[in-house]
């Protein structure tokens, strides 16, 4: 709790100070980490960092995905179509979409779920 007695929930961001997202989420060997930083009824922004050789299996989501990576190199297959994000790029994700996350090598993304 703050000093003003509001619940301070930890997984979110400093509010009003810089931060680095790539830096927010680590590696673990194996594994696919996520922390979800915002969630309200506009959609949800989640961190993900993804270990050589891991995936998220293909799924469908009934609202727009937007993968920003981070670090490293994505593979995205969205309705069945192959894409490579690296670095600096953001893919759209359209909703009801069969999409997949595949992790050729680490990487680590930003994912902005948008409700509307």
């Amino acid at each position: 709790m703050t000093a003003q007695g509001k619940v301070v929930d930890p997984a979110a961001l400093p509010p009003a100070a810089p931060v680095r997202l790539v830096d927010e989420v680590a590696f673990a060997p194996g594994a696919i980490v996520s922390r979800t930083i915002a969630k309200t009824k506009g959609g949800t922004l989640t961190l993900f960092a993804f270990d050589a050789g891991q995936e998220l299996s293909e799924h469908t989501a009934p609202f727009d995905a937007f993968v920003t990576v981070l670090a490293g190199t994505a593979e995205l297959v969205i309705g069945g179509a192959s894409v490579r994000a690296a670095e600096g790029e953001t893919v759209l994700m359209p909703a009801n979409v069969p999409h997949a996350v595949r992790a050729r090598e680490r990487f680590k993304m930003l994912l902005s779920m948008v409700r509307g």
